[in-house]
C-alpha cells in the first residue's frame, strides 16, 4: 500500500483524519498549548543567554559567536520559532472565534470577578507583544534602525567577532528604547500570567482544586521573567552597566 492510500482505523485517509483532528476543538487547543509551551521554553532560554552580559563582554560575545557558528541551522531555528508563533496566534484566534460563535450574546451585566485582568487582556497583550517581537528583531537582529552596528567588532581570543556587548549597551542607553522594552516586557508578563496557567487546563492536567496553585505558579514565573529581562535595560540605563564601552 502506498503512503498516499494509507488510511486510519476509521477507514479515512490519514491526511484527512489528521486535518480533521487539527481543526477540531481538541486539536486546536492542543496546538495552542504545545506551541505555548515551546515559546515559554524559548523565552526562558533566551533570558538565560542574555544574562551572560553580566559576566562581561567576552562571555556574551562568545555566546553570540557560538550562535552565529551554527550557520544555516540558526536560520532553521529562527524560522521554526516564527512558525511556532504563527501557529500559536492562528489557532488561538480560531478558538476565540469558535467561542464567540458558541456564545454570540454577551451577558447584560458583566461579571469581571470570575475572570482576572490577565485573562481579559489576553488578546490585547498578545498583539502588543507580537509588535514588540517584530521591533526586537528589527532592532538587534536585522539592525534596521542602526545598520552601523553591523560593523561593531572586537577581539575575542585572537579572533575578530561581532561586539554584541557594546551593541546591547548602545541600544539600551536610549531611554525611549529602554522604556519601550520594559513596558512591553510588563505586557508579556500579563500575557503569560494567564497563558501559562491555562496551558495546564488545556492539556487536562489540572483540577478545580489544583487550578489556583497552577495559576499562582504561572504568575510568579511570568513576573520572574519580567524581572530578569527588564533588569538588563535597567542595569545599563540607570546603573551604567557597560557604559565605559561607548565612551
Amino acid at each position: 500500500m502506498s503512503a498516499s492510500s494509507a488510511t486510519s482505523t476509521a477507514g479515512i485517509p490519514i491526511h484527512e483524519a489528521l486535518c480533521r483532528w487539527v481543526f477540531s476543538s481538541i486539536g486546536k487547543k492542543t496546538i495552542v498549548a504545545v506551541t505555548g509551551i515551546l515559546l515559554v521554553l524559548f523565552v526562558t532560554g533566551h533570558m538565560l543567554g542574555n544574562f551572560t552580559i553580566y559576566f562581561g563582554p567576552d562571555l556574551i560575545n562568545a555566546y553570540a559567536k557560538h550562535l552565529r557558528d551554527l550557520g544555516p541551522f540558526l536560520w532553521v531555528i529562527r524560522l521554526g520559532l516564527l512558525a511556532t508563533v504563527f501557529l500559536h496566534i492562528f489557532f488561538t484566534m480560531l478558538l476565540w472565534k469558535e467561542n464567540a460563535v458558541a456564545r454570540p450574546q454577551k451577558y447584560a451585566v458583566g461579571d469581571p470577578i470570575k475572570t482576572t485582568v490577565f485573562a481579559r487582556t489576553m488578546r490585547l497583550t498578545g498583539l502588543i507583544v507580537l509588535a514588540f517581537v517584530v521591533f526586537h528583531l528589527a532592532h538587534f537582529t536585522l539592525l534596521i534602525f542602526n545598520p552601523s552596528w553591523a560593523h561593531l567588532d572586537t577581539e575575542l581570543h585572537g579572533e575578530t567577532v561581532h561586539d554584541v556587548y557594546r551593541m546591547v549597551v548602545l541600544g539600551f542607553s536610549n531611554p525611549v528604547v529602554s522604556a519601550f522594552y520594559i513596558i512591553s516586557l510588563g505586557l508579556l508578563a500579563f500575557h503569560l500570567s494567564h497563558g501559562i496557567g491555562s496551558l495546564f487546563q488545556t492539556l487536562g492536567v489540572t483540577s478545580r482544586k489544583m487550578r489556583p496553585v497552577y495559576e499562582a505558579i504561572a504568575r510568579v514565573y511570568a513576573w520572574a521573567l519580567f524581572v530578569g529581562y527588564s533588569s538588563i535595560p535597567i542595569s545599563i540605563l540607570i546603573f551604567g552597566l557597560g557604559k565605559n564601552t561607548i565612551k
